[in-house]
């Protein structure tokens, strides 16, 4: 590669992503104070709705095999995807036979339906297809959570939930939370006025809280994302290191809950980038790619599917895999023995 003018800017953000909600949700600002009342609107449903279940008033579905929740209780990014990858590899070793359900989040499935490596994206969601593509298991995508749960039972013997903590529909034998690191609970007010889903006291209640990016806390566990090299879009099999774009400014796309955990790998990497963040989820086109330049553009893997079908000759991705410590294997373990029977319900 020949090397490229590096005084360029740092990033290029379109305006209308920074004027977004979540720019308000870290730090206690006039906008989120502004938002409080709402906020606690927020809050009183979300706990008389997990009352409603916890109390039988709302039914809870319990399938015939154990069902693991990885979820978290704040919205964007956490690490849910790389986790359930790993939940999946790990059961299998274990003799288990898995299956992953997803709800599909952008796709337009509504009944229950099996998500193929090479699904469209547009019909499935982009992290459905990501799960097939890397699981090699039954992945199955509907909007009815439960449905799609049922659907699964009968090729696999315990059911992996792709996010979820919140679908309290659907009975679970395992609850794992997972907080970002970096960002962990925001300004602390649930939404609209910060990133909550939940008040922060619900991860007392869940099995394992896992803390993506940084050391755990007193009754964590860490995880960490490595990556794996970087592939080409169109031919999968070509690879690149990261040493192969260090004398090249190149274009960092990401539509992922937190980009930012994006573009400091990269730059911790050696790599000279122009951030392009996007929403999550975001329905790339092929006009979104398009910078008017010859240089490389590398993405994160969950876009990399939606982008596949128009990918150009040096478009590439990084594929990342999670890594845990020892101890979140045993008790893992541990929790699915002592559940076989189903206790837990919410």
């Amino acid at each position: 590669m020949t090397r490229r003018n590096r005084s360029l800017p740092k990033r290029t953000i379109d305006p209308a992503i920074v004027k977004r909600p979540e720019h308000y949700w870290y730090s206690k600002n006039p906008v989120a104070l502004a938002l409080l009342p709402l906020s606690w609107l927020f809050r009183i449903a979300a706990a008389l709705r997990r009352r409603a279940y916890r109390g039988g008033w709302l039914k809870m579905h319990r399938l015939s095999v154990p069902v693991i929740v990885a979820g978290n209780i704040t919205v964007g990014g956490a690490g849910k995807t790389p986790l359930v990858i790993w939940l999946v590899e790990f059961l299998r070793a274990k003799g288990y036979r898995p299956g992953v359900v997803s709800r599909g989040y952008g796709g337009n499935t509504r009944l229950p339906r099996l998500v193929l490596p090479d699904s469209d994206t547009r019909e499935t969601g982009d992290e459905a297809v990501l799960l097939a593509r890397r699981c090699a298991c039954p992945v199955m995508t509907g909007k009815d959570r439960v449905a799609a749960a049922r659907a699964l039972t009968g090729q696999c013997d315990v059911v992996v939930s792709d996010d979820g903590l919140q679908h309290y529909g659907l009975a679970r034998d395992i609850e794992i939370a997972v907080v970002d690191g970096a960002r962990r609970f925001g300004n602390g007010f649930c939404l609209p006025a910060g990133p909550l889903r939940e008040p922060v006291a619900r991860l007392k209640q869940v099995d394992m809280v896992v803390v993506n990016g940084v050391a755990a806390g007193q009754g964590e566990f860490s995880m960490r994302l490595e990556p794996l090299g970087l592939r080409n879009l169109q031919q999968e099999s070509v690879t690149r290191k990261f040493d192969d774009f260090r004398t090249d400014t190149v274009h960092a796309v990401a539509g992922i809950g937190h980009p930012q955990r994006f573009f400091v790998m990269l730059r911790e990497h050696g790599l000279a980038i122009i951030e392009h963040a996007f929403p999550d989820h975001h329905p790339f086109t092929p006009a979104d790619l398009d910078f008017a330049d010859d240089r490389p553009v590398l993405m994160t893997e969950k876009d990399a599917v939606k982008c596949k079908r128009f990918a150009k000759p040096d478009y590439w991705y990084l594929p990342v895999q999670a890594k845990l410590d020892a101890a979140f294997d045993n008790r893992l373990l541990q929790l699915l023995k002592e559940r076989a029977h189903g206790q837990k319900t919410a």
